[in-house]
């Protein structure tokens, strides 16, 4: 039996450099216009048999622009940043150097009184174990790029290092096969790319 999950990444809240750990930003007017774009691609998708969303407001509102109708799941929520929650990685550096360096290169740590790395890719990573299996049945999960870099991490047991080297662009999709403790990474071709870095 195997499960295909497509994961789309949410559109972008704020430009690039303004983003802060976990960011409840809702969707600005240049989000609200990639989603615009990329819905038709998109759509598709909302044919899945089971169909979800982080519970960030531009997760939320990246699903119901796109037609999806997705059910909100805690589990697929951002990384619990502790007191860093809202500050960019800039902020946090500037405040705590040290503690910062530390989180960054030990995936156990928690410096920021938060969820480890490990913590996270492995609550991710649960969740998509714990999806109901039907053969052929699809799946789609509109997430924040770092729940998908998670996920994949987890998919591929790979090092939780490599979260750090995996690029999700906002609007990409992302599709992985299998079961649980069983995960293949797919690629279909081309999908909708926004415009806006």
């Amino acid at each position: 039996m195997s499960l295909r999950v497509t994961f789309v990444a949410a559109a972008r809240g704020a430009p690039p450099l303004a983003e802060r750990f976990e960011d409840a930003q809702p969707l600005d007017q240049v989000g609200w216009a990639e989603v615009e774009r990329a819905a038709r691609d998109l759509l598709p998708l909302a044919a899945a048999e089971l169909r979800y969303c982080s519970p960030t407001p531009r997760s939320r509102a990246t699903g119901d622009g796109l037609g999806y109708a997705p059910l909100v799941q805690l589990a697929l929520r951002d990384c619990d940043m502790g007191r860093w929650r809202g500050l960019s990685l800039g902020e946090a550096m500037a405040r705590e150097p040290e503690a910062v360096d530390s989180w960054l290169a030990d995936p156990r740590a928690t410096p920021h009184g938060g969820e480890s790395l490990v913590d996270f890719i492995t609550r991710v990573g649960g969740w998509l174990d714990t999806r109901p299996v039907e053969d052929g049945c699809r799946v789609v999960a509109v997430a924040e790029p770092s729940v998908i870099r998670a996920a994949l991490v987890y998919a591929l047991k790979a090092p939780p290092s490599t979260y750090w080297n995996i690029d999700v662009r906002p609007l990409s999709t992302t599709c992985v096969t299998g079961r649980a403790g069983r995960w293949n990474l797919r690629f279909d071709g081309a999908s909708a790319q926004p415009s806006r870095v």
